[in-house]
């Protein structure tokens, strides 16, 4: 003897196959998406599981009752959105990284490659650290920084190509794992 939950499953099952598929191609050609027609195809099949569950309803009367509700969900979804604009996520990201530097991948890439020349500028010696951070970091010219450490523009030039010949290695040593 079956149990009355299951008897209860099998027709809700049957209901569904029944009616979903008319009501789902209803739904898609009533609202904007895909994903809404299926949303409102949930909330169908909701009012009619509590309606059949409180005996309110007859086999009869049955069809009607869910085109009815369909219908009417059809037109609260539409007061809903009435004054929403909707744009698709795939353009508003598209729109968010027109600039390709400012994508998360691309924001991530270029934290790991500071993360690693900051490591690789630890490495260096004081004064030659000083004179990378001096170049670029403030923008200053070899004789702005021959003035600042007193040594002659010629020393610095030097110390420069120097140092900056030691970071490549030093960056490609630490991009292969430490060998070189």
């Amino acid at each position: 003897m079956q149990q009355p939950y299951m008897v209860s499953q099998a027709v809700d099952a049957e209901l569904y196959q029944q009616y979903a598929p008319a009501l789902f191609a209803y739904l898609l050609r009533n609202v904007s998406s895909r994903e809404d027609a299926e949303d409102l195809l949930l909330d169908i099949f909701m009012a009619v599981l509590e309606k059949r569950s409180s005996n309110g309803l007859d086999d009869q009367r049955l069809p009607a009752w869910v085109w009815a509700v369909a219908r009417n969900k059809v037109v609260d979804y539409h007061r809903r959105n009435k004054h929403r604009t909707k744009v698709q996520i795939e353009k508003v990201a598209g729109m968010l990284f027109e600039n390709e530097e400012q994508a998360p991948d691309h924001v991530a890439l270029k934290n790991e490659e500071y993360q690693q020349l900051h490591k690789t500028l630890k490495e260096l010696p004081e004064t030659q650290r000083e004179i990378i951070q001096l170049r670029f970091g403030h923008g200053l010219s070899c004789g702005e920084i021959a003035t600042v450490t007193q040594k002659s523009e010629g020393a610095i030039r030097m110390a420069l190509h120097r140092t900056l010949k030691l970071l490549r290695t030093l960056y490609t040593r630490n991009e292969k794992g430490g060998m070189l």
